[in-house]
């Protein structure tokens, strides 16, 4: 009786260690506030990680609806969030900083800003592990 249940058995014991290797493998964003702490010490000197003065551009707030990402999840992200240093562009209009993390309902995020005369400016929200249907221009 035993053999007959074995493959079943294997099988589940399988589901269940990728479950917890996919639940509790470390990753590239900050978990804990150690580990949040460590990343404000290399922001560039133009990104004010102060959320009081968030302004959102039309395309953000379209790519926010559509993804489920509201504005408590996008000031923690860019209070605590990661610079992705790779995604950094500079143009004829200014700097865009890319702020990588994980949002309290567990979505991988990253969110575009660019810093602009005492302000910052949301410029899209991106959902790094979800492709979310949008009909954002």
């Amino acid at each position: 009786m035993t053999k007959k249940y074995l493959p079943y058995i294997v099988l589940l014991a399988a589901a269940l260690l990728l479950w917890y290797i996919r639940n509790n493998q470390r990753g590239s964003y900050p978990r804990t506030p150690a580990d949040s702490e460590a990343i404000t010490i290399n922001t560039p000197p133009e990104l004010d990680r102060n959320t009081q003065h968030i302004q959102y551009s039309r395309h953000a707030r379209c790519r926010m609806e559509c993804r489920q990402i509201d504005e408590s999840e996008v000031r923690d992200i860019i209070e605590r969030g990661a610079i992705n240093y790779n995604k950094i562009e500079v143009d004829e209009r200014g700097k865009t900083i890319p702020l990588e993390g994980v949002t309290h309902d567990q979505q991988t995020v990253r969110i575009v800003v660019a810093p602009a005369e005492g302000k910052l400016v949301v410029v899209t929200v991106i959902d790094l592990k979800k492709d979310w249907p949008c009909d954002c221009d």
